[in-house]
């Protein structure tokens, strides 16, 4: 079956070609590849690994692993990504780029598309094959995802540590948004931190898509970060879930859980409380709705406030009332020039934790 393609004009402007179904396979003789870092022949035009020594496994996925290894050209150290291609593997067209390319690969080049973000991960080379793809990324040393950073430090963090990853997480899934990237699986697992200086990147974005203004209808991300509206009508818009998924990394490294029902309950009738935080961050923002809508035009991330406080509706949020919860410590502020919300939606995640 031939290729059906068809143009997708991303929030960012730029037009691309997306391809539903795989292109025609590499000839025999060699796979498709990028020469790093300056188009010098490899050492071995069929197989990207004979420039890599591969280490100790990182991690494993539903279609793929990823090991340390080390660049023999000059001892680099990076991660090595290798994805077991499936039948509905999409590919994308992008500029400077002619060939397709798997979507995971088009999506990580075109987050770092423009000045260096460093709360993105880098792809510094890659290949694609007939059975499958490899990436190979930068891997700060020492480091480790959130989750174990949570677990090493008693599955709570202090308010300062939370604020200072937050800032950075942050920034990455906004420049993510700027220049047309939708991550698809904003999670602990998806942020690496470095040990010796707490630098957080934003990885794994082999769930994403191109950012566009209407719905989507599919997510391939994780049950805990999925945003009410998608339980409730099966669609969602990407700014909002965005959101959605950072706040629930907020509440989970400060609180040690996930949010729940009665949390929002508690929070509606201004009773939330957690033990060990601060009386700023447990009350509630009187003025939360302009705050919040504030907190998101400093992070890129869309209000659904303004809308709903002159009455309009707005398909984003599926119609769900808000509430605000916001971290503050002292005089300053969560975020460089606002707050970040942590429950976005006050009926919807009543509506989702009754429906999980």
């Amino acid at each position: 079956m031939g290729q059906r393609i068809s143009k997708v004009f991303p929030v960012n402007g730029e037009v691309y070609d997306h391809h539903h179904s795989t292109p025609p396979k590499p000839g025999t003789d060699m796979a498709d590849q990028h020469l790093h870092p300056c188009d010098e022949p490899p050492v071995d035009a069929d197989d990207i690994m004979c420039r890599y020594e591969p280490g100790d496994r990182l991690g494993v996925g539903g279609f793929g692993v990823v090991h340390e290894a080390s660049r023999v050209e000059d001892g680099l150290k990076v991660a090595v990504k290798e994805v077991m291609k499936t039948h509905d593997l999409e590919y994308l067209t992008i500029p400077d780029h002619p060939n397709p390319l798997p979507m995971e690969i088009a999506l990580t080049l075109l987050a770092n598309k423009g000045p260096t973000e460093p709360g993105i991960i880098k792809l510094l080379d890659w290949q694609d094959q007939r059975d499958n793809y490899v990436m190979v990324l930068e891997c700060p040393s020492p480091c480790e995802n959130l989750v174990s950073f949570l677990e090493g430090h008693g599955c709570r963090l202090s308010e300062g540590l939370v604020r200072h990853i937050m800032r950075q997480a942050t920034q990455a899934v906004r420049t993510c948004c700027r220049r047309g990237v939708f991550h698809g699986d904003i999670k602990l697992e998806n942020f690496i931190v470095s040990k010796n200086t707490l630098q957080v990147k934003l990885i794994d974005f082999g769930c994403g898509d191109l950012m566009r203004k209407s719905a989507y209808t599919t997510l391939y991300g994780t049950m805990e970060y999925y945003p009410p509206e998608y339980r409730i009508k099966g669609k969602y818009h990407a700014k909002p879930a965005m959101s959605w998924s950072l706040g629930v990394i907020l509440f989970t490294m400060l609180c040690g859980r996930f949010p729940t029902g009665e949390d929002l309950q508690k929070t509606e009738l201004n009773l939330w409380s957690e033990p060990r935080l601060s009386e700023a961050f447990c009350s509630l923002n009187q003025n939360g709705g302009l705050v919040w809508e504030k907190s998101f035009d400093t992070t890129g991330l869309r209000s659904p406030y303004k809308s709903w406080r002159n009455g309009d509706p707005t398909p984003d949020i599926s119609k769900v009332s808000c509430q605000l919860c916001v971290l503050r410590a002292g005089r300053k502020a969560f975020h460089p020039s606002g707050n970040l919300c942590v429950l976005r939606g006050r009926q919807a995640m009543v509506a989702s934790c009754a429906m999980a």
